[in-house]
């Protein structure tokens, strides 16, 4: 098993990697949209967030060897299901091979995030 670490996404805030990657998979831990230049939460609602986080998984699984065209899984997570359609238009954007998927909402999301998303892909 690998670890997988990027400068080019946030550190973990607790207990945990960006990533592992067993056999011909990764997985990556649910990212939320913290601005790894910075390291806080983007502002901007629902759609700035969804942005920030997909690019944090982007730039994870490109350190993995794998990118967002190779995702066979996500588990997203919400804040408020309202803002399901919303966020919906910016996943679109960048899981254009359109993997499984699980969405909840409703949730308390770490450092009041409105949204979080962990992804399983191939290497």
């Amino acid at each position: 098993m690998k670890t997988i670490h990027t400068e080019n996404a946030p550190a973990a805030i607790g207990p945990y990697v960006q990533a592992k990657v067993t056999g011909n998979l990764v997985y990556t831990s649910g990212q939320i949209p913290i601005d790894p230049k910075t390291g806080n939460l983007v502002e901007g609602g629902i759609e700035a967030q969804a942005k920030q986080v997909c690019e944090n998984l982007k730039a994870v699984l490109e350190a993995a060897g794998s990118s967002l065209e190779k995702v066979v899984k996500t588990n997203c997570y919400l804040k408020d299901i309202n803002d399901f359609a919303a966020f919906n238009a910016v996943y679109a954007e960048y899981f254009t091979e359109k993997p499984a998927r699980s969405c909840v909402g409703g949730l308390q999301i770490p450092k009041g995030a409105l949204c979080e998303v962990e992804v399983i892909a191939e290497l």
